[in-house]
């Protein structure tokens, strides 16, 4: 299983070529990483671990379904790899500005929140370790957004319940112990 997640891992490297982490000098597969590693811990399936390290291809990279698809079934078995994609599609943002340039934010986000509360369980799972990852690094670069993005996270978490409960409460109180470090300032 850790060869087809070392591939699976290059892969997503690939795709992000030269993409640096928005707060850090970190290249970008590290968040993915710890993100998969989150999830691990929380017993995982390989496909959500492989979609775990997928999870921001299809919306960061010039990498599409169809090809995104076609390295998943040189790697996995049909089965898998079809499920793969379906939960990296799950986990990929749809009501983006470039396609909703005339909604503001704050529209397509809660656009965006009724749909992450009917994505699978295994996504669900999947959004609330991506969520712990980013936490700690947007409050301590960039406390005038992080307000802003915590209370966004904690909407998700409110109506994405279906997820592993117990990594659910700790991304809640990721959240929480966040927001309270940002308003004790």
């Amino acid at each position: 299983m850790e060869t087809v997640l070392l591939k699976i891992q290059e892969f997503a490297d690939q795709a992000h070529g030269e993409q640096l982490r928005k707060y850090s000098t970190d290249r970008y597969i590290v968040h993915p990483v710890r993100v998969m590693l989150t999830c691990r811990i929380y017993n995982a399936s390989l496909c959500m671990q492989a979609a775990a390290l997928l999870h921001d291809v299809l919306e960061d990279t010039a990498v599409d379904s169809a090809q995104l698809l076609q390295f998943l079934q040189g790697t996995l078995s049909p089965d898998d790899a079809q499920h793969t994609l379906l939960l990296v599609e799950e986990l990929t943002d749809v009501y983006v500005k470039s396609a909703y340039p005339k909604l503001n934010r704050s529209k397509r986000k809660t656009l965006e929140l009724e749909r992450l509360r009917a994505v699978s369980a295994e996504a669900q799972t999947i959004k609330y370790a991506d969520i712990i990852d980013n936490c700690s690094e947007i409050v301590s670069s960039d406390p005038g957004f992080a307000l802003h993005y915590l209370v966004e996270c904690q909407n998700i978490l409110e109506c994405a319940d279906r997820g592993n409960e117990e990594l659910r409460q700790v991304a809640l109180e990721t959240v929480s112990r966040e927001l309270a470090h940002l308003t004790h300032k």
